[in-house]
């Protein structure tokens, strides 16, 4: 499990789509006063338990907010 507490582009030369699909649950929820959007992943039909959970990752607010400006520069979406 890991809380995004900040993002930095990086300077990998290429992305190539990952071969493996999986579900992913989203949840919303307050911890220690901040409202919190976690996404879970869940393991492939391939895996050795497919559908248990495999990753979770945490957006405060803030972090919410730097993906929606980052989403919409890079996939060049008008808000």
């Amino acid at each position: 499990m890991a809380f995004i507490q900040s993002f930095r582009r990086g300077n990998r030369a290429s992305v190539r789509l990952q071969p493996t699909q999986v579900e992913c649950h989203y949840s919303v929820g307050k911890s220690g006063g901040k409202v919190l959007l976690q996404l879970d992943t869940f393991g492939s039909k391939e895996r050795e338990n497919p559908g248990k959970q495999s990753q979770t990752l945490q957006l405060d607010e803030d972090g919410a907010r730097v993906l929606i400006q980052l989403l919409r520069s890079e996939f060049k979406i008008d808000s």
